[in-house]
């Protein structure tokens, strides 16, 4: 490491001290391909190898800035149809091979899987689940998402239909249903119910737009675009982002 880099790190924790912090981080992580390219790799699929390795990098920062839960965006529910058929099974292979793998073995986090499962080809939502399961009694880990086949809108009516469901088995009526909505009701059936709202959303590569992204959880998160691509992301990018959280939450509006 880069001595300056070390002590800009250093500086950057100890600037974090007495600041208030996120309790959930949100990233898109964006610019896999781009980034590829720029490096100069023919394959850009090799981008995805890269921003897949750096989710481990990223999940250790986190725990050591004591954020203790984590949404990560690894594939758009678009993604599956409008992509290169075998650039989306590549990065499912890395799915399984890294990211699956990695959590089993990392006690720190609990796994959770949000998204449409059904568009994951079997192996990867078999590995998926069973990393779920492994993970499931770490009672004292933090809490890491996947959104993986995901949309934001897509979510949000699963969650209305799950509603509708669940009045159809206790024989309540739509009007019923309709005068006793609330946002608890929607909140309930989203993919993964029981957690936070994200209070920081970063996105990687400059690009400025959620992209359909925690519709319903980041309505008042506070929003970091980061103009570097995803693997080229670094520790001092996250300090920074916490930084600037931390200052907004301790400046009157």
């Amino acid at each position: 490491m880069n001595p300056l880099y070390g002590l800009y790190t250093r500086r950057l924790r100890r600037q974090l001290i007495g600041l208030p912090q996120p309790q959930h981080v949100a990233i898109v992580m964006d610019g896999n391909r781009r980034w590829a390219r720029q490096a100069g790799h023919d394959d850009v699929r090799l981008g995805h190898r890269f921003g897949a390795q750096h989710l481990e990098q990223f999940l250790t920062w986190c725990a050591g800035a004591g954020v203790r839960c984590v949404t990560a965006w690894v594939a758009s529910a678009d993604n599956f149809s409008r992509r290169d058929s075998a650039e989306v099974d590549y990065l499912m292979q890395l799915t399984e091979t890294v990211i699956a793998d990695h959590v089993r073995r990392d006690p720190r986090w609990r796994l959770h899987v949000a998204g449409q499962l059904d568009l994951l080809p079997d192996s990867t939502a078999r590995a998926l689940k069973e990393a779920v399961d492994a993970t499931r009694d770490r009672d004292d880990a933090g809490d890491l998402t996947i959104a993986i086949g995901y949309s934001g809108r897509l979510e949000v009516v699963d969650a209305v239909r799950g509603v509708l469901e669940e009045a159809a088995s206790s024989d309540r009526s739509l009007a019923d249903v309709a005068a006793d909505l609330t946002e608890d009701d929607i909140s309930r059936h989203l993919y993964v119910p029981g957690l936070p709202d994200p209070d920081l959303v970063i996105r990687t590569s400059g690009e400025l737009r959620m992209s359909d992204f925690l519709l319903w959880q980041a309505t008042r998160s506070d929003i970091e675009f980061c103009d570097l691509y995803w693997p080229a992301f670094r520790e001092i990018d996250l300090l920074r982002a916490l930084r600037t959280y931390g200052r907004r939450k301790t400046t009157p509006t």
